[in-house]
């Protein structure tokens, strides 16, 4: 299925779209990767729903990209005698590692790693920010906390913590279990929550081995401290706006949204743009303007994806949020103004072979305006580098290994085949010129650009550009 659009849709599984008749109909109506969300979902349901992706994905005959998000660590306070307490500015109140039934006064916090990392002066926000504290004395069993702002805490509720670093790292006991689980599966991408440091993604990186891409949520203002550093060792970014919402003012999370995805996109590394981009479609068949607004402004950034979250996974109108998320970014693709955008905020090419055959693979396209780019790749690096050049012709990514044509369907502009390899130049020019004609993407008497290694079959090894015109039986023509 040849979709008319460069950016990917990245939809959630949920109680609304668990079924293979669902899943197919999100499929056809523009999603291209399905994200199981692992905070909701036990081990045998979500290989049941790898399954059920997997019969979709033969049945259309087109790879489909499988993201597992992992919960991370959950940090929420004790439960209270009373349910809940009133609280107002002035007040004070202590966590503490006392089991015992909260009260106004203090309330139990079952994490050691936040009462050790806590320092005086730091924020503590309970409740996604609702309730804002700030420590005035810590001792590492007790934190006593003035309250900020709010009025109420009641039962385990969430707390964030936007100035501590903790000790702990990333991955929780449950995440580790996960992960295992996920790893047994064909699962192309691996999502890592509240991700503070690079030191985070050593752990996930030892135990997956390469079998999957680590996909990091920036949804912490650690995290964006150390923004290049967590880059350079992820394979993917996510903009988690979520959590970074509630940690960090609301106001300054659009310029965050732009300093990550240009940063990735510098990086060559595929970038998300997640949360609340249609959140009134959970109930509603339509958005509301600004969140119309909201998506084409990540289109317009150059975003490899954007996600929905609870209206694919639970609202009622899951097919109807992913068919208008399509809508919305074929029409900006199309807009006089997207290609200037895309141009100015165009990386410069790193100093390698394959960033030097992509980018002037890019100028010949454009310059002799071809129908599409052709690239060979077998770990994915030569479609990632094609990419990063956003150029405005098509893209056909070939690879001879599925599951990189899988993990390569999050990335802007490719079109993933999955092909045998070619055994000789001439079998690899011909190939190409057939699958672009078959995909819808040439026809008898255009031009196309081809770009492998050479010799063929060594990975990283991007070094020729051959300009191929196609014939009249779809094969290359001299």
């Amino acid at each position: 299925m040849k979709r008319n659009r460069r950016v990917k849709i990245l939809a959630t599984l949920g109680p609304a779209s668990s079924d293979e008749a669902m899943i197919r109909k999100l499929h056809d109506a523009g999603a291209d990767v399905f994200r199981i969300n692992m905070s909701h979902t036990d081990h045998e349901s979500m290989r049941e729903l790898v399954r059920r992706i997997r019969r979709v994905e033969e049945a259309v005959g087109r790879p489909i990209g499988i993201l597992a998000d992992l919960q991370g660590p959950k940090l929420r306070v004790g439960k209270f005698a009373a349910g809940k307490v009133d609280l107002a500015a002035g007040d004070i109140i202590t966590l503490d590692d006392n089991p015992e039934l909260g009260d106004a006064t203090r309330v139990y916090l079952p994490h050691p790693e936040i009462l050790e990392s806590v320092k005086v002066g730091d924020r503590l926000l309970i409740d996604d920010g609702k309730l804002a504290l700030v420590a005035e004395e810590t001792t590492g069993k007790a934190i006593r906390c003035r309250v900020v702002a709010g009025t109420r805490i009641s039962d385990k509720k969430g707390v964030s913590l936007p100035d501590t670093v903790l000790t702990s790292g990333a991955l929780t006991e449950k995440d580790r279990r996960d992960l295992d689980a996920v790893l047994l599966e064909s699962v192309d991408w691996i999502a890592l929550s509240f991700i503070q440091r690079p030191e985070d993604l050593a752990e996930a990186r030892k135990i997956s081995r390469g079998r999957v891409g680590l996909l990091s949520k920036i949804e912490k203002p650690q995290a964006v401290e150390r923004l290049e550093e967590i880059i350079e060792l992820s394979d993917a970014i996510m903009v988690a706006r979520g959590d970074l919402g509630v940690e960090m003012p609301l106001e300054q999370v659009p310029g965050i949204q732009k300093r990550i995805t240009r940063a990735a996109r510098r990086a060559g590394k595929p970038v998300v743009v997640a949360t609340q981009m249609l959140e009134s479609m959970i109930t509603a068949p339509v958005p509301t303007r600004a969140e119309v607004s909201d998506v084409s402004i990540a289109v317009f950034e150059g975003a490899d994806a954007v996600m929905l979250s609870a209206e694919s996974a639970a609202g009622d109108y899951p097919v109807e949020a992913v068919a208008t998320m399509h809508k919305i970014a074929v029409e900006v693709e199309k807009d006089q103004l997207y290609p200037g955008i895309i141009f100015a905020q165009r990386p410069a090419a790193e100093a390698t072979g394959a960033d030097a055959v992509s980018l002037a693979a890019r100028q010949i396209a454009e310059t002799l305006n071809v129908a599409a780019i052709v690239t060979y790749t077998a770990t994915g690096t030569t479609g990632l580098r094609t990419a990063r050049e956003r150029p405005q012709i098509p893209i056909l990514a070939l690879s001879p290994i599925e599951a990189t044509a899988r993990r390569l369907s999050l990335v802007w502009g490719l079109h993933c085949v999955v092909t045998e390899d070619a055994t000789d130049m001439e079998e690899m020019v011909d190939k190409a010129c057939r699958l672009a004609v078959e995909q819808g993407y040439a026809r008898a008497g255009e031009r196309i650009i081809i770009t492998a290694g050479v010799p063929l079959r060594t990975p990283g090894a991007t070094n020729m550009i051959r300009i191929a015109y196609i014939g009249s039986d779809g094969a290359s023509a001299v």
